[in-house]
This record gives structure tokens, C-alpha cells and sequence, in this order.
């Protein structure tokens, strides 16, 4: 167990320096994601250690469960690729623009509506999707109307990452943890309906509170574009993902599987869109751009993370900290809370395919609140530190194209004063709906 441990170890010590201090290696012209590089390298460590083989890593992944990380990536690139269409024909940028011009030369006002409508898209496409769509916008309006972007930045990034805990496509750790404990689309979103609108609320509220000073000023009249890019794509992206959701709702009554429902989806669009571009004579851009920007880095960082976790679940370090967590009372507090820190060490994705192992290990009567309260320790660790999530990357790297600092202390400043009540009042309120 202790070569396992070790290489896993220093797999995430160096995954975490490398988001930290260099998220990309260039390789002459291709620029390379480090994140995914050095869980590969960690886990084709412990092969070579003789800590686990190509044979039984193999069985893993062509297994026919719900645990298989194959399925639960493909479904979560399908709904990317789905999201990605609408934003590249002009969807959300038209609703950013018409949400800025809503609100006049007025700083509160703005930052509701920014609030609101970040939270809706949030919670039928993904928090990854809304915070790439999103956050250029902010950064451009922002330099334009000559205003301080911080407060609308900490707005979208926390709606974002608070709303997509309401239905099980919002967040790549949602699917993951729910798909791989059996959990349905509407079963998922009967249980965690109430503790989203509560941490959604809370986090409003405390962004208020430490925003509210920078709100009082008046807006400078900025002019903003509405237009819709391209009519017919949106109306046909808006179609697809809509009818991808409905069935997605209903796959467990229909019998169909969620990650084929998303693939059919996506090739859909697919092939929609060069079927578009044939009858208009014209190079296919959204297509071609949408399949550019989908994580495909996802597969092998998934999949190495997946070896890693297998390897220690093997050697029994999993069962070893379920043990740890036990069961009992204030199970919701204990595992949200420990995953909550935990990505903030390892990262969210790591953190969600670990703790699947360990809830396998824990007491059956835990196991369900344990899998709840895990998955919003999984979104609300975005906004407590950089590392947390792919997502807070992602921002992060955005912000630094544009010239935007938004630090370590920073987000630590956002994680103490809206992070922490958001978790401890929406881990409460789960626990309330569990126990009823």
C-alpha cells in the first residue's frame, strides 16, 4: 500500500503545482494542459511499480457499470459539445448583452441580473460552459464601461458553481458521483432541489455583503450589441439540448442509458450542422470550433485518475478512510465537508472519483447521504480556493489573458465569506431533506 500511496501523493502535489505555476507545456506549436500529463505520468507509474496492470486496468474500463469512467466522460463531453454549439452560434453572448443593457447605469441591478441569468443557464447546460461564455464578456464590458470587474467576475463564478449542483449535467462530478451510484436524473434532482436553492440564496446574500460598497456608484453608459449571431443554429442548438434534457429526466423509466442519450444528442448536432452548412455553401465554423474547444483532455485525466484511485481502493487505503469518516450522526457534515477540503488539495475530479471508492466502503445506511453531500462539497469548493475545480482554472486563465488579477488571497476572501456559509447552510438544509 505504501508505493501506491506515495506515487499518488506526489502525482497530486505535482498536478497541483503544475495548475498553479505551469498549467500549459509547449511542445514546439501544441500547447499541452499539464493537469492531465501528470495524473497520466502518476498512474502509469504505478504499472510500472507493479502496482496494478494493463490486464485488470483494462476489465475496469470495459465493464458494463455505472461506475465506468468511459460512460460518465462521454456524457459529460456530449452536453459540452451540445453547450459549446449554442455559444459559438451566439446564444449566450446575445443573453449577456441583453442582461448588461437590462440594467441601465445601475451597478446592483446588474449584478442581480448578471446573478440570475448566470444561475438559469448554469442549471441546464454547465458551470464549465457559462463560466467560458461568460467571463470574456465580463472582462470586455467591464474595460469598456471602465468599472471594476471583481464583484460581476465573483458573481458569475459563484452562481455558476453553486446552481450547478440542481441537476445532475451541471458539473462533470455530479454526473460522475450519481451515475456511479445509481442515482436517476429526477431522483437526484428530488433530493438536491432544496439544499441548491438555499445555497443559491446564501451565496447571493454574502456576495452582497462583500461587494456592496463597490455597488453604490452609477454605471457609465456603455453601448452593447444584441444581436443573435445565427437564428437558425441557436434555434436548432436550443432544440437539441432541450430535448437532450427532457429524455435525459426520463432515461431511468424508458430504460435508456444517460451517456448514450447524450452521444445521440451530440452527433445530432453534428450532423445538423454540416447538413446546415452544405445548404448554405459555407465552411462549417461552428462545428469545427465547438469540437476544438470540447475537454477532450478530460478522457485521459479521468481515466488516469480512475487507475489511481482502483489501485488504492486495491491495496485498502479507501476502506481505511471510510472508516475514518464512520457513520453515525451528521454523516452530511462529516463527507460534504471532507470533500470540500479535499478538492481544494487534489481538485474536484480527483476528489469526486476518490470518494466514490470510499462511500463503496462505507455503511450501507450512510451511503446515499454520503453521495448528496459529496457533491456539494464537489461545487461549492470551486470558489474557496484556485485549485478546487477545473472550472476555477479555467477562470483563472481567462482573467489572466485579459490582464485581470484575481489571486490566491482573493479567492480565499471569497471562500471564507461565501463559501463557508453557503456549504455548512446547504449541507443543513440536505440533511433536512434526507431525514424527513
Amino acid at each position: 500500500m505504501t508505493i501506491s500511496i506515495v506515487i499518488c501523493v506526489i502525482a497530486c502535489i505535482l498536478m497541483i503545482a503544475g495548475i498553479l505555476f505551469f498549467p500549459k507545456i509547449k511542445i514546439g506549436k501544441l500547447s499541452v494542459d499539464t493537469y492531465w500529463v501528470v495524473a497520466l505520468a502518476g498512474a502509469l507509474s504505478l504499472v510500472i511499480c507493479g502496482q496494478n496492470d494493463f490486464v485488470s486496468i483494462g476489465k475496469k474500463l470495459a465493464e458494463n457499470s455505472a461506475v465506468n469512467p468511459l460512460k460518465i466522460v462521454a456524457l459529460f463531453i456530449s452536453m459540452t459539445i451540445l453547450s459549446v454549439y449554442l455559444d459559438e452560434a451566439g446564444f449566450f453572448s446575445y443573453l449577456a448583452a441583453k442582461t448588461l443593457s437590462k440594467a441601465k447605469s445601475n451597478k446592483k441591478k446588474l449584478f442581480l441580473y448578471l446573478y440570475v441569468i448566470v444561475s438559469v443557464l448554469t442549471v441546464f447546460t454547465s458551470n464549465d460552459i457559462i463560466i467560458l461564455s461568460f467571463t470574456p464578456f465580463i472582462c470586455y464590458f467591464s474595460k469598456n464601461a471602465k468599472i471594476n470587474p471583481l464583484p460581476f467576475l465573483a458573481a458569475e463564478f459563484v452562481a455558476a458553481n453553486t446552481w450547478s449542483m440542481a441537476l445532475i449535467i451541471g458539473n462533470p462530478t455530479n454526473i460522475y458521483l450519481a451515475t456511479a451510484n445509481g442515482i436517476n436524473f429526477l431522483s437526484y434532482f428530488k433530493i438536491m432541489a432544496l439544499p441548491t436553492l438555499v445555497a443559491g440564496v446564501t451565496a447571493y446574500a454574502a456576495l452582497r455583503l462583500l461587494f456592496n460598497g463597490q455597488l453604490k456608484e452609477s454605471l457609465q453608459p456603455c453601448e452593447v450589441v444584441e444581436e443573435i449571431k445565427d437564428k437558425p443554429a441557436v434555434i436548432f442548438g436550443v432544440v437539441m439540448l432541450a430535448g437532450c434534457t427532457v429524455l435525459l429526466a426520463i432515461a431511468s423509466y424508458i430504460g435508456w442509458e444517460m451517456w448514450l442519450i447524450a452521444v445521440a444528442f451530440a452527433a445530432g448536432v453534428s450532423i445538423g450542422s454540416i447538413i446546415m452548412s452544405l445548404l448554405r455553401k459555407k465552411s462549417n465554423v461552428y462545428l469545427n470550433n465547438t469540437l476544438k474547444r470540447a475537454p477532450w483532455q478530460l478522457i485521459p485525466f479521468v481515466v488516469s485518475m480512475f487507475v489511481m484511485i482502483i489501485t488504492l481502493s486495491d491495496k485498502g487505503a479507501t476502506q481505511s478512510i471510510a472508516a475514518a469518516l464512520g457513520g453515525g450522526n451528521a454523516v452530511e457534515f462529516k463527507y460534504g465537508i471532507a470533500a470540500f477540503l479535499a478538492a481544494n488539495v487534489v481538485n474536484n475530479i480527483p476528489m469526486s472519483v476518490l470518494f466514490c471508492e470510499i462511500i463503496k466502503s462505507a455503511p450501507a445506511s450512510v451511503a446515499v447521504n454520503a453521495v448528496y453531500a459529496t457533491v456539494i462539497g464537489s461545487n461549492i469548493c470551486a470558489f474557496f480556493t484556485p485549485v478546487g475545480a477545473l472550472a476555477g482554472i479555467m477562470f483563472g486563465n481567462i482573467l489572466s489573458r485579459h490582464g485581470i488579477k484575481f489571486g490566491y488571497l482573493k479567492f480565499l476572501k471569497l471562500g471564507l465569506t461565501v463559501a463557508l456559509p453557503t456549504l455548512l447552510l446547504s449541507l443543513a438544509t440536505l440533511a433536512a431533506v434526507l431525514n424527513i
